[in-house]
């Protein structure tokens, strides 16, 4: 078991190292930020102040092993733009992507598990035809392209809801159903391929015979088989939520984490989008490695496997 956990450990560290290499070199790719940072029209040598004072004059193996220096010890390092540690500007916009990411799990889970169910136990009817088409249409369809549909519909032509920004529960409805749509589509397929595998049991059909209600049959001795696989899933969306909902949070003005990474790629803000991709990363690992040791606590194969 140790040795398990030492492994996983191991993988989950040479990602992260990994991670933090390709990063470091991508943002570079996008320019050079010091000629945002200085007034239009400044003079060479205040470009070439701003870019030494900013440690940018110095070659790349050097700034990224300052980069790992300071990583090691848990300095982010200080936003070119905003002229504050990058970790106050993620942990000042945590809450709001943690906020809306629950809202959207919650919506999804409410959607797709009911759904899931219904389209396993009406197998090959219209209900499960129904089930499919809104699991293509979910997993198709852009969420900006949703975002935007929203914004237009009940915010432009009926003025129910406000089309931007945070402050009140009206506005984290709209960013809420276009971030949680597509995992609701994915819950709903899940949940279906789930139920239909533990129905067939040899369990499920022993308690049919022995006369057990139908409903009965599939809230106590299907559902809660199925849902394993249902719930492992949900934890590692979450997860990814409060990471990747950058285009929902850009299209609804949602000050979150996502909003932060794309302000920061568009100043070129390479502290922000390294530190944002690191612990949106760092949080992905370590909730996989949290589920690979669950499953081997659970299940002895895993863990002896060589």
């Amino acid at each position: 078991m140790r040795r398990f956990i030492l492994r996983r450990m191991g993988y989950a560290a040479l990602s992260l190292l990994l991670l933090s290499l390709t990063i470091f070199l991508f943002v570079r790719l996008t320019g050079d930020p010091t000629v945002l940072l200085v007034e239009p029209g400044a003079a060479k040598g205040d470009m070439e102040a701003m870019r030494a004072r900013l440690g940018l004059d110095r070659s790349l193996i050097v700034q990224y092993g300052s980069f790992m220096a300071d990583l090691a010890r848990g300095d982010l390092g200080q936003s070119f733009y905003y002229r504050t540690p990058v970790v106050e500007l993620y942990l000042s916009r945590l809450p709001n992507s943690l906020l809306l990411a629950v809202v959207a799990m919650s919506f999804s889970l409410l959607i797709g598990i009911p759904s899931g169910i219904l389209a396993s136990v009406r197998v090959n009817t219209w209900w499960d035809n129904a089930g499919k088409l809104f699991a293509l249409l979910g997993l198709s369809l852009p969420s900006f392209w949703t975002g935007l549909l929203l914004i237009l519909f009940f915010s432009v032509y009926l003025g129910w809801l406000p089309s931007s920004g945070s402050g009140t529960p009206l506005h984290l409805l709209m960013p809420a159903f276009a971030l949680g749509w597509y995992f609701a589509a994915a819950h709903m397929r899940l949940t279906r391929s789930s139920m239909l595998e533990v129905l067939g049991s040899e369990y499920v059909k022993l308690a049919r015979l022995k006369g057990l209600p139908e409903a009965l049959v599939i809230a106590k001795h299907a559902f809660k088989n199925a849902l394993i696989p249902v719930l492992t899933l949900a934890g590692i969306n979450l997860v990814i939520m409060v990471n990747v909902a950058v285009v929902v949070e850009t299209v609804f003005a949602w000050p979150g984490v996502g909003r932060l990474l794309y302000e920061g790629i568009a100043f070129r803000d390479f502290p922000v989008v390294q530190a944002t991709v690191l612990l949106g990363g760092m949080m992905i690992v370590v909730v996989n490695l949290m589920i690979d040791v669950l499953y081997a606590v659970i299940d002895p194969r895993i863990r002896y496997e060589r």
